[in-house]
C-alpha cells in the first residue's frame, strides 16, 4: 500500500486500463455467464450495501431472498420449497453434499454422480472428506443408467444427477434417479445450475425437478440464463428442515443460527436475480430462452453443413462439435474428450452466429 492516495482521476484512470484488458462477450461463446439485465444493474446498484449474512439489520433485502426462492420454487414445481441465495453452483454443490452426509449418517459415506458432473463436486468431495463415485457415460453423454446401481452401497449417502451439463448441455436420466433415490431412501440431488433457467421454459422437455417425488434439492444459478448480476446461485429443497443438519450458532449476529456455507452473503446480486425475473415474468424468459436455442440450432445446422457435427444432441443452449480447430479470434473452449464446446447464451445474436459460421468456413 502507498503511503499517500492518489487522486480519483488516477486511480480511475488504472482501473479503466486494467478493464480494457478484459475481453468482452463479442466473440465468446464459451461462457454461461452473459451481460447482465439492466435491471439486474438497477437492482444490484439500490441494494450494493447489504449483507443477507445477519439478516436481522436487511428486512427488506431478506424478504426479496424470500421471494426468490418463492419464485424459482414455483418454476420448479414446489412453491414451498426451502432454499437460500448462494454465490452459485459450487456452493449450492457444496451444501448439498453437506445436508447428504449430515443425514446419510455413514461413517464412510460416498456420493454416486455421473462421468460429465461438474468439477465443483471434487472440490466438495475433498473438502467433506466423501468418496466420489461416477457413472461412466452412455453413448449420447448421459449418465448410463444401465449402470448406476452397481455403484450404489449401504453407504452411499447422495445420487448426483445434471440437468443441462456444461460439456454437452445433456440432461441425466433423472426420472430414473428419483425412482432409485425413493425405492433405496437415499438423497438425490439435481445440479441444474445452467438448465434450471432453460428447461421449464421449453416444451417437451425431460422432467427433472421436483415434479419427481425423489428430488431432494435442486442447484440453479440466475447468474447464468437469469441474466442476473455476479454472483447469483440458489440452492433448494424440498424439505426445508434439512438445513438444521447445516446451522451453527452464530450469537453476535442478528440471528442466533445460519445454515448457510458463506457468513456474509451480497444482497445486490439477490436483488437483481428477483428483478430479473419479476421484469420479464414467464412470457419474457421463454421469449429470452426460445431466441438462444433458435441460435443454437442454426450453430448446429450451420457446423453440420461445413462437416462438424455435434458430438450430442442438447436439450439446453449448448452445442459441443466434432472440431479440432476454432476460427481466428473466438473463444470457445474443450470438453474433456476434446470436442469443441460452445454456448449461445443472450449476448449471441443470430448475427454472432452467422459472423462465427463464416470464420468456421474459412478454418
Amino acid at each position: 500500500m502507498q503511503k499517500k492516495g492518489c487522486s480519483e482521476e488516477e486511480l480511475f484512470s488504472f482501473l479503466s486500463s486494467a478493464r480494457n484488458k478484459d475481453r468482452t462477450y463479442k466473440k465468446v461463446l464459451s461462457s454461461m455467464c452473459t451481460i447482465p439485465h439492466p435491471v439486474a444493474v438497477r437492482a444490484h446498484n439500490m441494494f450494493i450495501e447489504t449483507n443477507l449474512g445477519d439478516p436481522g439489520l436487511f428486512l427488506g433485502t431478506a424478504s426479496i431472498e424470500a421471494l426468490l426462492v418463492e419464485r424459482l420454487g414455483g418454476l420448479l414445481h414446489h412453491k414451498d420449497a426451502g432454499g437460500y441465495a448462494t454465490t452459485g453452483g459450487t456452493e449450492s454443490n457444496i451444501q448439498a453434499l453437506r445436508i447428504a452426509r449430515e443425514m446419510g449418517g455413514s461413517k464412510k459415506p460416498n456420493v454416486v454422480v455421473p462421468e460429465s458432473v461438474h468439477f465443483s463436486f471434487e472440490k466438495a468431495c475433498d473438502i467433506l472428506s466423501i468418496e466420489l463415485r461416477s457413472v461412466p457415460s452412455d453413448d449420447k453423454f448421459r449418465m448410463d443408467e444401465e449402470k448406476i446401481e452397481d455403484y450404489i452401497d449401504k453407504d452411499t449417502v447422495c445420487l448426483v444427477g445434471v440437468a443441462g451439463t456444461t460439456e454437452y448441455g445433456v440432461v441425466d436420466p433423472i426420472s430414473h434417479l428419483s425412482d432409485l433415490a425413493s425405492d433405496k431412501d437415499i438423497f438425490l440431488h439435481v445440479d441444474a445450475a445452467f438448465g434450471g433457467l432453460v428447461l421449464p421454459f421449453l416444451k417437451g422437455s425431460p422432467d427433472f425437478d421436483f415434479k419427481l417425488p425423489g428430488v431432494s434439492s435442486l442447484s440453479v444459478d440466475p447468474h447464468k440464463m437469469g441474466m442476473s448480476t455476479i454472483p447469483a446461485g440458489c440452492l433448494l429443497v424440498r424439505d426445508a428442515s434439512v438445513f438444521k443438519s447445516t446451522e451453527v450458532d452464530t450469537p453476535y449476529l442478528t440471528v442466533k443460527k445460519e445454515c448457510t456455507l458463506c457468513g456474509t452473503r451480497p444482497g445486490g446480486s439477490v436483488a437483481g436475480a428477483f428483478a430479473v425475473l419479476e421484469y420479464l415474468g414467464e412470457d419474457g424468459m421463454t421469449e429470452v430462452v426460445e431466441r438462444c436455442m433458435k441460435n443454437n440450432r442454426k450453430l448446429i445446422l450451420g457446423m453440420k453443413e461445413l462437416g462438424y457435427p455435434v458430438a450430442a444432441d442438447p436439450s439446453v443452449n449448448v452445442a459441443s462439435f466434432i472440431c479440432d480447430s476454432t476460427p481466428e479470434g473466438w473463444q470457445v473452449s474443450r470438453t474433456r474428450a476434446g470436442h469443441m464446446r460452445t454456448v449461445c447464451m443472450p449476448h449471441v445474436t443470430e448475427a454472432v452466429i452467422e459472423e462465427f459460421l463464416t470464420a468456421a468456413g474459412d478454418m
